[in-house]
């Protein structure tokens, strides 16, 4: 049985706000690079680099890599709704602003505390824990809140972004669970390769008509978006979820919008208004009460995991 996770504690409260400023760099890099690619191309090219990353990192720490019985469904479940959202996601920031990805994709952390609720044993959402989740978003919201119309011509590429925001939730709940039978390394190498293959077929189905063109600015973006993000903060990202809460480590990356709009103001030279100060206030208010331990009465934990979990086969001696 796989122990409960922990609460979020002062390092890994550190490493999560790392994990969020670099995060949000990935939808300027994104919008960077489709100067020269199409979305899909990035997507498996991205991949392809983080996967390099991850394997080095699994050679480097020896990790073994043989797939057992008992892990091929989980894996290929994960392998689909990653597919699916980064692919949500890199077609949303084709179709409408960064800044409107910024704000759609990290309304994840809502996502995921609802369903830690459901799914994960001892992350119970207490009243005073869903209002700091409120608190924050509504800062989130705020900074954009004069740009959202249902008219928009961004209404496409917004719900593309709000799509991958529910399934990266999913995803978050689903690798908190996923990680306590399996190496994370594994995890990560299952993403990448059950999604650079579709990425590839859809985008010589879809982009043939849309050729790309080397330039640094695009190596760059590309490095960016592979080495670090999807290697780097894969990598890192998931030691954490193995380890603790993710409704308490999903409040942290409310503040990665506020990264994302203080790095456009250095990449693309946009003002920092008084918005932005009004909705820092209320982000961090809202994560200081989010982070807060639950003080609800002790109820029996859930123990068992989700039904797309098979029980872990026991293991043999010497087994790995």
């Amino acid at each position: 049985m796989p122990a409960e996770p922990r609460h979020v504690d002062v390092k890994a409260a550190t490493l999560v706000t790392l994990l969020a400023f670099l995060w949000a760099g990935n939808p300027i890099a994104i919008k960077i690079g489709l100067a020269d690619a199409p979305p899909i191309r990035q997507a498996w090219m991205r991949f392809v680099l983080g996967g390099v990353t991850v394997l080095l990192w699994a050679w480097a720490t020896r990790t073994p890599l043989r797939i057992h019985r008992h892990e091929v469904r989980p894996l290929l479940i994960l392998g689909v709704i990653f597919t699916v959202q980064i692919a949500l996601l890199n077609l949303g920031v084709n179709y409408t602003t960064a800044g409107h990805v910024s704000i759609l994709l990290n309304a994840y952390p809502i996502y995921t505390v609802v369903l830690a609720h459901f799914l994960v044993p001892g992350d119970r959402l207490s009243g005073g824990r869903a209002v700091g989740v409120v608190i924050a978003y509504a800062g989130i919201v705020l900074l954009f809140s004069h740009e959202f119309n249902l008219r928009s011509d961004f209404l496409t590429g917004d719900l593309m972004a709000s799509g991958s925001a529910f399934l990266l939730g999913v995803r978050t709940i689903y690798l908190n669970r996923a990680v306590q039978r399996i190496e994370p390394v594994k995890l990560l190498l299952a993403q990448v390769a059950f999604g650079v293959p579709c990425y590839l077929l859809a985008s010589s189905l879809f982009e043939a008509a849309h050729p790309y063109r080397w330039t640094w600015s695009l190596v760059l973006a590309l490095s960016f978006q592979g080495f670090i993000v999807a290697g780097f903060n894969f990598i890192l990202n998931l030691q954490l979820l193995k380890t603790y809460k993710p409704s308490g480590l999903a409040a942290y990356f409310l503040a990665t919008p506020l990264f994302g709009v203080l790095q456009s103001w250095q990449v693309l030279g946009e003002a920092v208004t008084i918005r932005l100060m009004v909705s820092a206030v209320l982000v961090v208010g809202g994560i200081a009460l989010a982070s807060r331990r639950s003080r609800a009465p002790n109820r029996p934990a859930v123990t068992s995991a989700p039904r797309f979990f098979p029980a872990k086969t026991p293991k043999t001696p010497g087994a790995k």
